[in-house]
């Protein structure tokens, strides 16, 4: 029943993020001209060509890639809160948003296109993987990882990876690299078109049907590396093999929407108070509730300020600060 109504939300934040906007589109004409795509015998056409290109060649694969990204969020901090058994782990937290933001700005800036189209997307991905796997052992202690060491490990790299990123954009003398370049950094979705949505899309799918097979061995995880040891699981391995995962995704999602804080925190912390822990409910609960979360946070991107648009990474940081500080008190308290 959850799940169905997070798939309900997803349609109804997914509708109005179509359409809405500085030319409003009636929901009933959105969904014709759907229907009309798929087949011209299902809908009349009511609406003008002018709206009809608003909807489905400039709001609809936005409204897409908004939700793939913030499914992508979410299920990637479900993920690393099981791997690292701490539940203020954050893609953005612990410096993988920084890393990939790092590969990404050095490709605009630098303008290195050793792998042609996709260089933008490895170099966001080994920039996400080098900073998981420094703060990773940097939070490790005599074979241990507390709290403590891993938020701040995660907050050190993260400040030192934003401070590189912000070095190689004022340092740039093309005014055109340096604002894409600025793009990265604050997060946003503007300017997102069909051969946009694809790869990511691909990626956060396979990722999260990969997430679901591997359910039992990150339940096992909540248990401690020892129960999980004596069970059977390679510990060391599973995780080095799901921080590669995670890694590829975030850096996928970065290259394509820039730093977007807080969503993988926040929303597997209320995917567990609605489905509980067990990853099988929980990974598909956080991907719905994460892409209805983003999409309705862009929305509120493009609307509040009309014509001016607000980055999305502001507004995500914005209520994800509170909530952090809420859930820091919570669990000293």
């Amino acid at each position: 029943m959850v799940l169905a109504g997070l798939a309900v939300l997803v349609v109804l934040a997914a509708t109005a993020g179509v359409a809405a906007g500085s030319i409003s589109v009636p929901a009933g004409q959105v969904w014709g001209m759907l229907l009309h795509q798929v087949h011209p015998g299902l809908a009349e056409v009511t609406w003008t060509p002018v709206r009809e290109t608003i909807v489905l060649d400039v709001r609809l694969p936005r409204v897409l890639l908004a939700g793939v990204v913030g499914a992508g969020l979410a299920v990637s901090g479900m993920a690393l809160q099981a791997l690292v058994r701490n539940p203020l782990a954050d893609p953005m937290l612990l410096g993988v948003s920084s890393g990939a933001s790092v590969g990404a700005v050095s490709v605009l800036v630098l303008n290195i296109t050793v792998f042609g189209l996709v260089t933008l997307p490895v170099a966001a991905f080994a920039g996400a993987l080098a900073a998981l796997v420094a703060v990773y052992f940097l939070a490790r202690s005599g074979g241990r990882m507390t709290t403590i060491r891993l938020v701040l490990a995660g907050v050190a790299t993260a400040e030192v990876l934003s401070a590189l990123a912000s070095f190689l954009i004022v340092t740039s003398n093309d005014p055109h690299k340096t604002q894409s370049a600025l793009r990265w950094m604050l997060g946003g979705l503007a300017g997102t078109t069909w051969s946009m949505l694809w790869i990511p899309a691909v990626v956060v799918l396979a990722g999260t049907a990969v997430l679901l097979g591997v359910s039992r061995p990150l339940n096992l995880l909540l248990a401690g590396e020892e129960a999980a040891t004596a069970l059977g699981l390679d510990v060391h391995r599973f995780r080095a093999a799901l921080f590669t995962l995670v890694a590829l995704m975030i850096g996928t999602i970065v290259a394509v929407s820039g730093q977007i804080g807080f969503v993988g925190l926040i929303m597997p912390h209320v995917v567990r108070l609605l489905v509980g822990a067990d990853h099988r409910r929980a990974l598909p609960a956080a991907a719905l509730l994460g892409a209805a979360f983003l999409i309705m946070t862009d929305l509120a991107a493009r609307t509040l300020m009309s014509p001016e648009e607000v980055p999305v990474g502001i507004l995500t940081a914005l209520v994800g600060g509170p909530f952090f500080l809420w859930l820091m008190r919570r669990r000293t308290s």
